[in-house]
């Protein structure tokens, strides 16, 4: 088969969007890594990153599987409810629950109390991780169809994507659990993306440049505090240096 401009066009296009799709993926992967002792945290993020290409190939495959999600499966309150609306909406109220979990264990659990790090079941976080990249996955699938023609340029633009999600990986998730604020404000944002889902399952759209705008707003303003709060502390760490 003849590799053309158009076909590579939308190659490096998808790729790129599949990349961005993904930052919320790694966002979350991340913070459930976190969660295990530290020599596996490296080997978590990458096993939830490879599970997510997996499921992204899978559903990639089952493309004609995924076109009859639309059809209506039964009635709530005049609006029709079809097989994708169910998995968006299941995937909102999952996102919903575990941001406002971790929150809670952020702020009152493995912070507030005695609950040390790393003893959480390991299997469960990889279940966590398999069921948060079903969610994801369905919106780069759908983008995927909508963008390309040809399955091998999706699958490619997919693993590209995650072989991109693979070298930033580490440094997002270190970044993530370095700043404690940039961890409750990532969980935050990912609550704002399960009520967004919830919406789009009812068939209310929620534009994603809103809530785009509103998660890169929200980062700049927290980046500055930080590069505030670290002139703040100059002074006072010199202070302490001179009168040693």
């Amino acid at each position: 088969m003849e590799i053309t401009s158009e076909i590579l066009i939308s190659l490096l296009t998808l790729t790129v969007l599949e990349v961005i799709l993904g930052i919320d993926n790694i966002i979350f992967i991340s913070i459930l890594s976190d969660k295990v002792e530290t020599h596996r945290q490296a080997a978590t993020r990458r096993i939830g990153l490879f599970i997510g290409m997996g499921i992204r190939i899978l559903l990639l495959l089952a493309i004609s599987w995924i076109l009859k999600l639309d059809h209506t499966l039964f009635t709530i309150m005049n609006e029709a409810i079809s097989g994708k609306d169910l998995v968006l909406i299941g995937g909102g109220l999952f996102l919903l629950a575990q941001s406002t979990k971790e929150i809670h264990d952020k702020l009152e659990g493995e912070e507030g109390h005695a609950n040390p790090k790393g003893k959480g079941s390991y299997s469960l976080i990889l279940i966590q991780m398999a069921l948060l990249n079903v969610v994801f996955s369905l919106d780069s699938v759908i983008t995927a169809i909508g963008m390309a023609r040809l399955l091998w340029v999706m699958i490619a633009a997919v693993v590209l994507s995650i072989l991109v999600m693979l070298l930033a990986a580490d440094r997002i998730s270190g970044f993530v659990s370095k700043h404690p604020t940039i961890k409750i404000l990532a969980l935050s944002f990912l609550f704002l993306i399960g009520v967004s889902l919830i919406a789009e399952g009812f068939h209310q759209h929620l534009p994603k440049g809103y809530i785009y705008f509103a998660m890169s707003f929200s980062f700049i303003i927290e980046i500055l505090n930080m590069r505030l709060r670290k002139k703040s502390l100059k002074p006072v760490q010199l202070r302490n240096r001179i009168s040693e």
